[in-house]
């Protein structure tokens, strides 16, 4: 995946089959989807793949033990059968993981006993495995640093644990495999329309030389996330609000607050939230909160009143109290809610499932979705350009098909950190052969060495600091004050791999600080 090959690509052909607006989870699904079929598909995303919505998520491929809660069995059944297939198919990022409920009441083991027993009855063949009954004695020794004050009892379930910006890289290396053209920091200025209001194309700015391009298409998809009304206000000025932002934030701590392989899982916070405490990359991300943000934003920084709540919640369940002094990295994430039909109605209410919307103009729109789902959204999109525009009919066959990097029939070895790279994990150990000064760490503390960032650059089309140490190697979601540190090697390195100057360097390096402090709680910003 080489953005001059992608270039190349872009100028062969007059008329693409589908044209993508965003490079997120529903996005490059529908990508993959399209190419996979046949059609020729063009996926175009403003700033980087995963670059908002898609990168900061619990880290969860779940079919959402909360909907079961709330009776929303259709979204339950679905997401639990698209959780196997990613673990079928991107089996180098999806780790089946298992999750403790611990219960402070009586009744609490009982019910979500019973609760869980349906979740893995719904999942039928694709079950991770079976849920079950904890005695208070077990509860502890699984869970060692969960408070045992009042503790009776404790549920062990199963569920999936994913990386999700690396799902995404893999996923446009895909897309690219099955004959698809994706371009990152391409960002789309308008639509065009013939003369009978119809979207034919877009309009496109190449964030990396300013050069503008026309693209023709026969079916548009508008998959921007908390970004939809934008695109929607260019499809149509008198335009109804589609999308709703909720804001859910995440703290990472040391692995010491919860040592083992389990994760915590509290069904209910004072407020009726579900707190999870999930290992992840040797870290554990605890989250998540759900507040309503008027404005989306590239960059949405976590509140205090979300952060506070997070770490009172912590303390209360876990007997090693995490304060801010201990907060590693903290991300927050918009996620694109379908607007609300009655008017006050909270975010916890508003459905997590999918709509698709066919303009007047004959772009089609993706609403909500998870990223579990985000297999089955495509196939949906894909089938409805079919019909809306005419597109040759074609089968999908993304249900049994293995993603980049997938090791089929071979377990990820989780004890090496490039176990993410899955099937390209060799040819990196081979880069550092062929080229021995790419063996050196980007930092003491971590394994991540110079030939990642290398292998990010020439076959992931990483042309930032921010892309390299954000969303190929998640530095900064899980240390933003070492991904600083590491920040002006990795500048060198994307510069004289670009061919950029100093002056281009020390802009990188500006930009990148600025968006890393968003990452660090306020008193621990790095000036």
């Amino acid at each position: 995946m080489n953005r001059i090959e992608q270039l190349e690509k872009l100028k062969q052909l007059q008329i693409w089959d589908i044209i993508i607006i965003g490079g997120g989870a529903n996005g490059l699904g529908v990508a993959v989807d399209a190419a996979s079929r046949g059609y020729k598909t063009i996926l175009l995303e403003a700033v980087d793949f995963a670059k908002g919505t898609s990168s900061r998520s619990t880290k969860l491929a779940h079919g959402g033990v909360r909907y079961l809660e709330q009776g929303n069995l259709p979204l339950v059944i679905e997401a639990l059968k698209e959780r196997g297939l990613m673990e079928k198919n991107a089996g180098h990022l999806v780790k089946n993981e298992s999750f403790i409920i611990p219960n402070y009441n009586w009744w609490g083991g009982y019910f979500y006993t019973i609760g869980l027993k349906l979740y893995d009855l719904l999942a039928g063949r694709l079950s991770l495995g079976s849920s079950n009954y904890l005695s208070k004695e077990k509860t502890l020794k699984l869970l060692p640093t969960i408070e045992p004050e009042g503790l009776q009892s404790g549920v062990i379930y199963h569920d999936g644990q994913f990386d999700d910006s690396r799902l995404a890289i893999n996923l446009a290396q895909t897309a690219v495999e099955k004959g698809a053209c994706v371009l990152n920091h391409f960002k789309i200025t308008q639509l065009l329309k013939d003369e009978n209001n119809q979207v034919t194309g877009v309009v496109a700015i190449d964030g990396e030389s300013q050069k503008e391009h026309a693209i023709q298409g026969k079916a548009v998809i508008n998959a921007t996330g908390v970004f939809t009304n934008a695109i929607m206000k260019m499809n149509d000025t008198v335009y109804k609000k589609h999308i709703v932002s909720s804001q859910g934030i995440h703290l990472v701590f040391d692995k010491s607050f919860l040592p083992g392989d389990y994760a915590l899982m509290i069904p209910k916070t004072s407020d009726g939230r579900v707190l999870f405490a999930v290992p992840w990359h040797d870290k554990i991300v605890v989250g998540t909160t759900d507040t309503l943000v008027k404005k989306p934003s590239l960059e949405p920084i976590a509140l205090e009143k979300e952060i506070e709540f997070i770490l009172q919640a912590a303390q209360k369940f876990l007997t090693k109290n995490p304060t801010r002094a201990d907060v590693l990295s903290v991300f927050a994430g918009l996620r694109p809610l379908a607007a609300p039909d009655k008017k006050g109605q909270s975010t916890k209410e508003v459905s997590r499932s999918h709509k698709l919307i066919v303009s007047e103009t004959g772009l089609i729109t993706i609403t909500g979705g998870k990223w579990t789902t985000y297999r089955k959204i495509a196939e949906d999109i894909v089938d409805k350009a079919i019909l809306v525009h005419q597109l040759p009919k074609r089968k999908c066959i993304t249900n049994h098909l293995s993603i980049h990097g997938n090791k089929k029939n071979s377990p990820a070895d989780l004890e090496n950190h490039l176990y993410i790279y899955g099937t390209d994990s060799a040819a990196i150990l081979q880069l550092q052969e062929n080229e021995p000064e790419l063996k050196e760490k980007l930092h003491p503390d971590y394994d991540y060495t110079l030939a990642e960032v290398v292998w990010a650059i020439r076959y992931e089309m990483a042309t930032t600091v921010e892309d390299v140490l954000a969303r190929r190697v998640r530095l900064l979601f899980l240390d933003a004050r070492v991904a600083i540190a590491c920040s002006s090697k990795v500048a060198q390195l994307l510069a004289k791999e670009l061919g950029h100057d100093e002056a281009w360097i020390q802009n990188q390096l500006a930009e990148f600080k600025s968006v890393a402090n968003g990452f660090l709680l306020r008193e621990f910003r790095v000036l």
